[in-house]
């Protein structure tokens, strides 16, 4: 009898237990019912776990931005600041002692050149001036006793010919003296030399020298090129993409070889057509005298590309996920079971440009950028307790 006592009282406190363990599974079932299920783009952290991820929230600022565009291209100078020089009429070289980059000055003499030819010029040109002197005498004399009926109009034409013709032959014999170095005027028959000096045409560098001491040179050939380093442009080449960021009057700075001396430049001109390889070219002036720059050098450019006022953030309050940049927005304050809760919204956005810490943001349409609290620190703690199962995630 007493062991079935025993075995009576051992089933009493199973049934109880079992009905201990059934009520306390529907409670939980309960509470799983009526915990709040939050929208897939809502993150809620308490009170405590927003202090310890450092959220800090603010509003969206209007700023003036400028993006960095990093371009490359060479230096180079303008047709006015590079000269080739050559003999009109060739000839032997008689002198030359001129080397690459030597610095010459405009008017100075670069090479004693030879010809025959000269004299020829020279001696033409004193013959036809005698010849224009007697004939300008005839021409007064003719037409003042044409004018008293004393000589005929056909005499009197026949001597404005042969006056004009001296005329143009003489100004021709002029301009090639010129050419060749030689100035007319006051020139006689006790200066005729067959030797001429190359004389620079601008001050600058020789850049080089193809002429030596004997050699014959043709009227074609380049004796010598100089250039002026004084006033350097550089030509950079952008894609099209980046063609609305640039314009006249913005900076750049550029380095040359692996030189960390940086250099300054300010555009003047854009390019106004579009290459076959999607880029166009962009002129820009360099500013002061930057030794070592020379014509031809590679350069590397940074272009300060500037833009109006535009909606930005702090950059560390922009998070990228799955390629895509979004924000977060402070949505409400609320209290569960005796404690705070925040609940932060994640929004989509598109960055522009990044200067100085800020960034661009596009807003979708109907956001209110005026009055919303947007997380500007702390945002990528919340991305985490977002996606992944971290000790923030609630």
């Amino acid at each position: 009898m007493k062991k079935y006592k025993i075995i009576i009282s051992f089933l009493l406190i199973l049934v109880t237990l079992l009905v201990v363990s059934c009520n306390g599974g529907k409670k939980t079932n309960t509470e799983i019912k009526e915990a709040e299920v939050l929208p897939a783009d809502v993150v809620e952290l308490r009170a405590d776990q927003v202090k310890l991820a450092n959220i800090e929230t603010g509003l969206i600022q209007m700023r003036s931005l400028s993006g960095n565009l990093k371009v490359n291209g060479s230096v180079s100078v303008s047709p006015d600041n590079l000269a080739t020089v050559c003999m009109p009429f060739g000839g032997f070289v008689k002198s030359a002692n001129l080397i690459p980059g030597r610095a010459v000055t405009k008017g100075q003499t670069l090479a004693i050149i030879e010809n025959q030819e000269f004299v020829d010029i020279q001696q033409n040109f004193l013959e036809a001036k005698s010849k224009l002197e007697y004939a300008e005498a005839e021409y007064k004399r003719h037409t003042e006793l044409y004018k008293e009926d004393v000589y005929s109009q056909k005499n009197l034409q026949q001597v404005t010919a042969e006056y004009n013709s001296l005329k143009a032959q003489v100004h021709g014999l002029e301009q090639k003296l010129i050419m060749i170095g030689i100035n007319p005027a006051g020139f006689t028959e006790d200066n005729i030399t067959s030797s001429v000096a190359v004389i620079s045409p601008i001050s600058g560098y020789v850049k080089s020298v193809n002429v030596n001491i004997g050699k014959y040179v043709a009227p074609t050939d380049v004796l010598f090129e100089i250039v002026n380093i004084d006033k350097l442009y550089l030509e950079l080449n952008l894609f099209e993409k980046d063609a609305d960021k640039v314009s006249a009057g913005q900076k750049i700075h550029f380095f040359i070889n692996n030189e960390t001396e940086q250099h300054e430049a300010v555009i003047y001109q854009t390019g106004r057509s579009v290459n076959a390889d999607k880029t166009y070219k962009v002129y820009a002036t360099v500013a002061g005298n930057c030794k070592n720059v020379i014509p031809g050098m590679y350069v590397n450019a940074i272009i300060e590309a500037s833009t109006d006022s535009v909606t930005a953030l702090p950059a560390e309050a922009i998070v990228s996920f799955d390629d895509k940049d979004y924000i977060f927005v402070f949505d409400k304050n609320k209290m569960e079971k005796g404690n705070q809760f925040s609940e932060y919204r994640m929004v989509e956005v598109h960055k522009g440009i990044t200067d100085g810490g800020y960034t661009e943001i596009i807003l979708p349409g109907g956001f209110d950028a005026k009055s919303s609290r947007i997380v500007i620190k702390g945002a990528y703690n919340l991305l985490s307790a977002m996606k992944n199962s971290g000790a923030m995630a609630c």
